[in-house]
């Protein structure tokens, strides 16, 4: 790949970077800032409070889609690219300033409550966006292993903001932490999203999606998006088992360490850290084996893994009295997890025509987050909370099942040319009317 095409992959993924250490750190730092915004109490309650805090995120994302999907389509790439940061950096500003419990009573928790939903409506879009342009901007034959960056620098972003809180925790006493240190991430990720503002506000836009001569009305609608209901519900069932698996290994690892294993917060962040950075290392490994082998084998290796081993691996985590099982552990899940995350995006941009291809991907696969990736924590300490830990496990695994079968029906779509998918789209609208 040329100068220009890894130019391209680097600013279509940096903001992605970004968005994602925002939207981890609210994950990742809720353990300290869990009693600052809700009465004393409870630490398994307050933690429910803030995860359902971080569930409302993700109802939002489907607006998100809808909304900068839309953009996408219409406005272009770049545009929603753009938008999508402004929002995060907004958000981010949000939390960080927001007052206490015992200074404002609920009034904290309503500011952090509205930069959820900021964030919310942002990641709905940069999702689609981001896989959207990477996808475009790649060679026909790479599109998995560009790709890939996507997930790259989402964990980048997850990355950043662990190194940052184990940063934090040997700079700070825990009381500075719970007192005032949680807020510096935010600040973090706010100056963060303003560099990468500058460099989408350069980026060069897609070619694919310049030479589309689809430019009509209906460009980015709901009923565009309708002609494409089927893909759209395959994007739903292939992401219901991924997005579960994902953020349970990713974004609720750490908790789980700390409140189930019984791990020191240290030890717990220290295994996500070193976990995440082999995870980021894999992603381009397998989306290149995936441009030569084809996307569903990976697909179906990681539902059958999911599926499982997802009950054992949970349970001896559980069990696990230190780094070392405990590391080992989460990166086996992560190397099976990683059959879904280093390819799903291209997946989803290659059932869609150009003209729809950014709402096609955004709404589905927000829709899917909202229902099974969101809720996938506060379902986790739902089941804790009810003494019924090990029925999370299942339900993970349960997932993973469901779309084992979507992913043993579904068509191969390495091959597939995007300016025929165009081509298909408008000549089964042609015949339609």
């Amino acid at each position: 790949m040329g100068r220009q095409h890894w130019k391209r992959i680097w600013v279509g993924s940096a903001g992605n970077m970004v968005e994602w250490f925002d939207w981890f750190v609210y994950a990742s730092f809720a353990t300290y800032f869990a009693g600052a915004f809700f009465p004393s109490g409870n630490p398994t309650a307050q933690l429910m409070n803030t995860a359902g805090i971080f569930a409302v995120g993700f109802f939002m994302r489907p607006v998100g889609g809808w909304l900068l999907g839309r953009v996408g389509d219409r406005k272009g790439r770049k545009a929603a690219l753009t938008l999508t940061v402004t929002l995060m950096s907004a958000s981010a500003v949000l939390i960080a300033v927001a007052p206490t419990y015992g200074v404002a009573g609920y009034g904290g928790a309503l500011v952090l409550l509205v930069a959820r939903l900021l964030q919310g409506l942002s990641v709905g879009g940069e999702y689609a966006a981001s896989a959207t342009y990477l996808t475009e901007a790649s060679d026909p034959g790479r599109r998995g292993f560009a790709s890939s960056f996507q997930y790259v620098s989402m964990t980048a972003g997850q990355i950043a903001g662990l190194g940052l809180q184990i940063v934090l925790q040997r700079t700070l006493s825990d009381d500075a932490l719970h007192s005032y240190g949680w807020r510096i991430p935010f600040v973090v990720g706010a100056l963060g999203a303003a560099v990468v503002f500058y460099l989408r506000r350069t980026m060069l836009e897609t070619e694919v999606y310049e030479e589309d001569a689809s430019h009509t009305e209906e460009r980015g609608t709901l009923r565009a998006l309708w002609r494409h209901r089927r893909e759209a519900f395959l994007v739903i069932a292939l992401t219901m088992g991924g997005t579960v698996a994902y953020y349970t290994y990713t974004t609720y690892l750490t908790k789980y360490l700390s409140n189930s294993a019984g791990l020191s917060k240290e030890t717990a962040t220290l295994v996500s850290f070193t976990a995440l950075i082999v995870f980021a290392c894999l992603q381009p490994l397998a989306g290149a084996l995936s441009d030569r082998i084809g996307r569903r084998p990976l697909l179906i290796t990681f539902a059958v893994g999911s599926t499982f081993l997802t009950v054992p691996v949970m349970t001896l985590l559980k069990h696990a009295d230190g780094y070392w099982p405990a590391l080992g552990l989460a990166l086996l899940a992560l190397v099976v997890v990683t059959g879904y995350t280093s390819i799903n995006a291209c997946v989803k941009a290659e059932l869609f025509p150009t003209g729809v291809r950014a709402l096609g991907v955004a709404l589905p696969y927000a829709i899917a987050n909202a229902l099974f990736g969101g809720t996938a924590e506060y379902v986790a300490l739902w089941f804790k909370k009810g003494g019924m830990e090990s029925g999370f496990y299942w339900y993970v695994a349960g997932c993973a099942a469901v779309s084992l079968v979507v992913y043993a029906t579904m068509r191969e779509t390495k091959d597939l040319d995007l300016a025929r998918v165009q081509a298909r789209a408008e000549s089964s609208v042609t015949t339609a009317s």
